[in-house]
């Protein structure tokens, strides 16, 4: 039941990836920055895309071949891609691993069209399931994830790099299952009937209160 819920949640996160790019984007060409096995963008293609990835991990790069055939490149490749020439950028759960971002986010800039968008799906560090679970919380991550953000610290990022924040949306099922992983973090046990309702909590507070949902997604366009 687990992996089924999980594939359905996959389907349904997909679609709604899908949705914010088609809603925001003023073209059809996109680059999606640690594609992992390529899911998102295969989406893409189907949709008339023309589609980029970037995934520094060969075995992710060798399944988006084998099974959606595929091209993704390695991280070196990222600088042949050529300014002015894509419509959008996304990175989904990708920002917060990125060790030199000032220079990426520069390069980021430079490789968008003047209308160009880069959005960015990052955990909120002040979420309520992240304050309930302390050092427990599983999106800290560490040291996988180098960068931690709330909206005003990655809205100050990203102007600094000629960007405007222009959308935020939530990222409803996030709350679920960092929650899950937070609670085997911390008791040893999935505990998924716990999980799920520090998940509704966490999703009912933001919603209700602070819009501090569990991850976020932020919609960027180039400033002019």
């Amino acid at each position: 039941m687990v992996n089924r819920l999980f594939h359905l949640a996959r389907i349904y996160t997909i679609r709604r990836k899908k949705t914010i790019v088609d809603k925001y984007s003023t073209g059809l060409h996109i680059l999606d920055y640690g594609c992992g096995t390529g899911e998102f963008l295969y989406s893409m293609k189907k949709s008339s895309w023309f589609v980029a990835g970037i995934e520094p991990n060969a075995i992710a790069r060798k399944i988006a071949l084998e099974d959606y055939m595929l091209d993704i490149k390695d991280e070196p490749d990222f600088e042949k891609i050529d300014a002015g020439s894509l419509d959008a950028i996304t990175l989904w759960h990708v920002l917060e691993h990125i060790y030199p971002i000032h220079e990426r986010l520069t390069s980021f800039s430079e490789k968008l069209k003047d209308d160009g968008i880069l959005i960015a799906a990052v955990p909120n560090m002040k979420s309520l399931d992240a304050r309930n679970y302390g050092r427990y919380w599983a999106a800290w991550d560490v040291p996988r994830h180098i960068h931690h953000f709330d909206r005003e610290s990655i809205e100050f990022l990203f102007k600094a790099h000629g960007f405007q924040l222009i959308s935020v949306r939530p990222m409803l099922l996030d709350a679920f299952y960092i929650s899950m992983l937070s609670e085997k973090y911390k008791s040893g046990s999935s505990n998924i009937l716990k999980a799920f309702f520090k998940g509704l909590q966490s999703n009912t507070s933001a919603f209700l209160n602070t819009g501090n949902y569990s991850s976020l997604i932020y919609i960027f366009k180039k400033s002019n």
